[in-house]
């Protein structure tokens, strides 16, 4: 904290910290802990190769799905443009969740037009 008086409020908050501090030494010292630092890489934790409940849920999905494989470019167009008029549907009904998963799905469409 950064100030030219302490105020009271912050003499509060420095109080506290300092009291949870000692009771954290005492409880370390009590039952043998030695506090480390954790070695986690940030890049590691926001990594897109990370696994979530919602890539399997997407992985599902496409399973599911038609083969697109033969659709004409017309038809992907339209297609294209039904998941997108859904898509902003689910973000004004703040169904985010849906959107995305539209969203995602739209990119999959307009990579495979490619």
């Amino acid at each position: 904290m950064y100030a030219d008086k302490i105020t009271e409020s912050m003499q509060k908050t420095i109080d506290e910290t300092n009291y949870r501090r000692e009771k954290q030494i005492n409880y370390n010292t009590e039952n043998n802990i030695t506090p480390k630092a954790l070695n986690k890489n940030l890049d590691s934790v926001l990594s897109k190769n990370s696994v979530s409940t919602y890539h399997f849920q997407k992985e599902e999905l496409r399973a599911a799905e038609p083969d697109l494989e033969y659709i004409t470019k017309d038809q992907l167009d339209k297609l294209i443009r039904e998941k997108r008029k859904a898509m902003e549907k689910a973000a004004k009904e703040l169904d985010f969740m849906q959107a995305a998963k539209l969203r995602d799905e739209i990119k999959a469409l307009q990579e495979q037009e490619t």
